[in-house]
């Protein structure tokens, strides 16, 4: 059974933003020697349906879907580290930080911190449920549902970030979600000590 340090569960927006600042941070000798992957379930991602005119730096009139594929190639092409796994989804989560058991529609996986960022329609991951409570940021009428959380963290071990998460549908707010994510990952990895991640122009 293969074992990750960290599996991110979800290639949306908020998913490849946590993995892309995270791949920035491999070289940090606290994360050197972190297996990190990302399940790339993408299908019915809500990105795909839409049209972006509002975002900053991306070209008006870009389609959601050429972004999610886009995401996919930046992240493999620039941190190939992090393991893109394709085709599956996740069924069940059990156990506890530490030393999760993922269970997908193929395989299983032993886990020691997740990050849960899919779509909130037809939320089935067996294992979550009881922390499943209506959406903060939609009307009651839409029937959303969200993650019960504290700052991204749903319990020791498992964060959610994106949509399900209690962030509005848009698209900066759920990559900034997934980033925040990935810094608060680095903060803990870092013995607690506050972490970002970027790349600067070499002088």
């Amino acid at each position: 059974m293969k074992s990750f340090d960290l599996l991110i569960i979800g290639g949306g927006p908020a998913g490849i933003s946590c993995a892309l600042v995270l791949g920035s941070a491999l070289k940090k000798p606290f994360v050197a020697d972190k297996a990190i992957g990302i399940i790339m379930h993408q299908r019915n991602a809500d990105l795909n349906a839409a049209l972006l005119n509002n975002v900053l730096g991306i070209k008006p009139g870009t389609i959601g879907g050429t972004i999610l594929k886009e995401g996919k190639e930046q992240l493999e092409n620039t941190y190939p580290d992090i393991e893109q796994i394709e085709k599956e989804k996740v069924i069940e989560i059990t156990g506890e930080a530490g030393n999760f058991t993922v269970k997908t529609n193929k395989n299983e996986y032993k886990v020691k911190t997740l990050v849960i960022a899919v779509k909130t329609a037809n939320f089935d991951i067996e294992g979550l449920q009881d922390y499943i409570v209506p959406h903060q940021g939609f009307v009651p009428e839409k029937n959303k549902i969200q993650l019960k959380n504290k700052n991204h963290l749903v319990t020791e071990g498992i964060y959610v970030a994106g949509v399900l998460a209690g962030w509005r549908s848009q698209l900066p707010i759920a990559m900034g979600s997934g980033a925040q994510v990935a810094t608060d990952i680095l903060t803990l990895w870092n013995n607690g000590t506050q972490t970002i991640a970027h790349d600067i122009i070499s002088q």
